[in-house]
């Protein structure tokens, strides 16, 4: 299997958000909950299997 990244967040990625979302960047403490319950909230299985599909690969 290759180990390569192919899609990945940083804080800058939550950040942004944040600060779209909040009007504020977050504090180092809130980076730290939202890293720690992000992949509760990210749904890869289905996004893959999604962009399977719409490409046409069966």
């Amino acid at each position: 299997m290759d180990k390569k990244t192919i899609y990945s967040l940083d804080v800058d990625d939550l950040q942004s958000v944040a600060t779209e979302e909040l009007g504020r960047n977050l504090t180092d403490f809130e980076v730290k909950l939202v890293e720690t319950r992000l992949p509760d909230y990210i749904a890869w299985f289905d996004s893959i299997s999604s962009v399977l599909r719409d490409i046409g690969i069966r």
